[in-house]
């Protein structure tokens, strides 16, 4: 037997739920402003300078996780090469620097301490002008990427053989980087920053200054994916990962729509090492290899590649964690960061992001009548 319940007529008939149905421009409007609240203006008042530097550090990671998101997210181009292209723009910003603290026409110090070079290296001294540095921090990264990417999707390579050959190349940087010691510093990389465009690093007033630039590139970089993503270009870049043959078929070119998610995430893995160097004060070849181009990877696949804020919450989770937790487990972060990345990709394959839709679906769930 059913148990039902009877309405009475008498009663006034129930007024519809009206559901405000918000915009997708508003909600974007309403979610950058709430982005640049918390990070202009709430997360200086609540954290301490050393706590901002670190926050600092975070964005940084997080700027290369939203290209990832939009080439892996968007393009199912799984790249584990990233580190290559933020080393890139890292070692750029690094090198203007260096020239700047040295004076006009002096060696940096790591040179002659190294005592290896009586002189300037030819390639070293386009990047005493800014108007040639700052350029090549985004472009370098986007040369490399176009050169490599137009080699590469022209033959077809994709799935692990894209990733293994990618992966390659981080490896490679590497090697190269610490056979250079007289020139990048080799193992020990660039380090020991004075001032950044005339302004004293040591400075706390001009430590928050670069946190704002960092936090204001975050935002824009957000802005230029979401565009992208929402495009007439970013729905063809889905098509060519769910069909790629049916796109070619239709007379499009799925290596061009491939190549331009890859150089531009490249751009923004640039960007995002360019502030790194005066936001953390270093740059070497631990931080550009394959772990850490691997660490990016598991910091978007956490946090979610399929919506735009995932690959932000991911990347500054994992590295918030690894800070943590690798204070008081040095010998077992490596191990908890892999059981996180199998756990999330077990048991929550959209990532952190959709949690929220998850617990929606679940609220909407239709109850089971009683009976009795």
């Amino acid at each position: 037997m059913t148990a039902t319940v009877t309405r009475d007529p008498a009663a006034p008939p129930a007024t519809p739920r009206r559901r405000v149905v918000v915009s997708g421009p508003a909600r974007a409007a309403i979610g950058f402003a709430s982005g640049a609240l918390l990070l202009f203006a709430l997360a200086p008042s609540a954290l301490s300078d050393f706590r901002l530097s670190l926050l600092a550090k975070y964005l940084c990671l997080a700027m290369v996780a939203v290209g990832i998101g939009l080439a892996w997210g968007r393009g199912g181009l799984l790249t584990l090469g990233q580190g290559v292209f933020f080393g890139l723009g890292g070692y750029a910003m690094a090198m203007h620097m260096k020239l700047a603290d040295a004076g006009p026409g002096e060696l940096p110090d790591f040179m002659a301490l190294y005592g290896q070079l009586d002189a300037l290296p030819w390639w070293w001294r386009p990047f005493a002008s800014p108007w040639f540095a700052l350029p090549a921090t985004v472009l370098l990264p986007m040369l490399v990427a176009f050169l490599l990417g137009s080699l590469v999707f022209r033959r077809r390579v994709r799935g692990a053989y894209f990733a293994i050959l990618s992966q390659a190349l981080a490896a490679a940087l590497v090697i190269f980087l610490i056979g250079q010691q007289g020139t990048t510093g080799g193992t020990n990389g660039l380090t020991d920053f004075q001032g950044f465009f005339g302004y004293d690093l040591d400075d706390p007033v001009n430590q928050r200054m670069v946190y704002f630039i960092v936090a204001g590139g975050l935002l824009l970089l957000l802005a230029l994916a979401r565009q992208l993503m929402h495009s007439r270009y970013g729905e063809l870049l889905v098509a060519v990962r769910d069909g790629e043959e049916r796109v070619r078929f239709l007379g499009h070119n799925p290596a061009t729509v491939k190549l331009v998610a890859y150089v531009v995430a490249a751009g923004m893995a640039g960007l995002a090492g360019a502030l790194f160097v005066p936001a953390v004060g270093i740059i070497n070849p631990a931080l550009i290899g394959v772990v850490p181009s691997i660490e990016f990877v598991v910091g978007v696949a956490v946090g979610g590649r399929a919506v735009l804020l995932g690959p932000v919450l991911g990347a500054v989770a994992v590295a918030w964690a690894r800070t943590s937790l690798s204070e008081e487990f040095p010998a077992a972060w490596t191990y908890l960061q892999g059981l996180l990345f199998v756990l999330v990709v077990a048991f929550l394959p959209g990532g952190l992001a959709s949690l929220p839709a998850l617990a929606r679906r679940l609220r909407r769930t239709p109850r089971q009548e009683v009976g009795t």
